[in-house]
């Protein structure tokens, strides 16, 4: 890169890449395509790798790489996540990346280890991350350009081995399937256990796992689910066979405040099914609904057994609690008023309310459709959840957020 091209980088870099690259004839001597990849990189991590973002010569890869790659909460739960489990396995010597990417995840994790190695087939990012991880502050690194499969052959045993499968078949559609991604961890499990003493595998959240951890034949010991900002964004599991124990769930919910962060942990199975409320318009209750991640989970029996709440109904995933529930997974509001679809009492029940958040679960009606026979604006204080109660009743529950 010339003096001139990093130059423009950095005075062009908070400039919209579509004007700038209409302008490109007015910068003959500068290498324009790449030029506009950094300073899209850049200002892509500056909102998803502030850290990266604030660190002068980091090169940014193409578009797609940066879109997909780890955001700086969901890669420190993962480095949080390893240091947990190599103290737990009592060994924190090494650690090989698989499939190394961008290697956002890389640069975090091997912060555990004394050692760490990053293997990637992709020789353009094996250079790429080769010059970034000194300027990161990272000097146990290795990093090898070489196939995940053959690699795992020859490598010496680890404290932890991580991958990060490629969720797309060769025609570009997603998978659903763990067995689909590439490479296959099925078929790779039984050397996965024996060349580590614990694995970490980062997937999809859109694949079940609950047929994951089937597939993968008793070896999960945990599985995190991690949303952020109210969207579940990965699914991570730890395979062990130096540790016996019974399958825990962790469902994280990461927040920019940590005082806004949840998480809740259970062991699947661990609790009866809590009997559906009852609902009163004369009484008031709170209403609270379940983060990203319990909702992914499925553990409403669990989380209602632990919080004392009860569903509204099995298929609603709403709750209620006749006083309020401190560190709710998710969150609560004050019911102020119950109506049904009746024109009467949704007349009475919506006088003074223009605008309202709705949301509709279990519920005959799309949000769109129910905002129309309503005819509220979107936005302000009030929410508005549609749902269906254990009897068949459809109901509207007019809230405030709690606090």
């Amino acid at each position: 890169m010339s003096m001139t091209t990093a130059e423009f980088i950095r005075e062009y870099r908070e400039r919209d890449i579509r004007q700038l690259a209409l302008q490109a004839n007015r910068f003959p001597d500068v290498d324009m395509p790449y030029a506009l990849d950094q300073i899209q990189g850049w200002q892509i991590a500056r909102r998803k790798l502030p850290k990266w973002a604030a660190c002068d010569g980091v090169i940014f890869p193409p578009h797609l790489s940066m879109e997909q790659c780890s955001s700086e909460p969901t890669a420190q739960y993962k480095l949080n996540l390893a240091m947990e489990w190599a103290e737990r396995v009592g060994h924190a010597s090494s650690m090989t990346d698989l499939t190394g990417g961008f290697g956002v995840d890389f640069s975090f994790t091997s912060c555990a280890f004394a050692a760490a190695t990053y293997v990637e087939r992709n020789e353009q990012l094996c250079h790429i991350v080769e010059h970034n991880l000194p300027l990161l502050g990272l000097n146990n690194a290795t990093v090898v350009c070489a196939d995940a499969v053959e690699y795992l052959s020859t490598v010496e045993p680890q404290t932890m081995l991580f991958l990060d499968p490629a969720r797309r078949d060769e025609h570009g559609a997603k998978t659903v399937m763990l067995a689909d991604c590439t490479p296959d961890v099925v078929q790779l499990l039984p050397k996965l256990l024996e060349k580590s003493r614990f694995t970490m595998l980062k997937l999809s959240p859109m694949l079940d796992w609950h047929k994951a951890v089937d597939d993968l034949q008793g070896a999960v010991r945990e599985v995190h689910i991690v949303s952020v900002g109210g969207e579940c964004k990965e699914l991570l599991l730890v395979l062990s066979t130096v540790v016996e124990s019974e399958l825990k769930v962790y469902c994280a919910d990461l927040s920019t405040a940590s005082d806004t962060s949840s998480l809740f942990v259970y062991t699947p199975g661990s609790s009866a099914p809590v009997a559906n409320s009852k609902l009163k318009t004369q009484n008031s209750k709170f209403v609270h609904e379940p983060n990203a991640s319990i909702m992914k989970a499925g553990c409403f029996d669990e989380l209602a057994a632990a919080y004392g709440v009860s569903p509204v109904s099995r298929n609603s995933h709403l709750f209620l609690s006749d006083e309020p529930v401190e560190g709710f997974p998710g969150r609560s509001f004050v019911v102020e008023r119950v109506t049904t679809m009746n024109k009467g009492e949704l007349r009475k029940a919506l006088v003074g309310i223009e605008k309202a958040n709705i949301a509709t679960r279990n519920f005959p009606l799309t949000v769109a459709e129910l905002r129309k026979r309503l005819k509220i604006k979107d936005g302000g204080d009030v929410y508005i959840f549609a749902t269906t109660t254990a009897e068949g009743e459809h109901l509207l529950l007019i809230s405030r957020k709690y606090r």
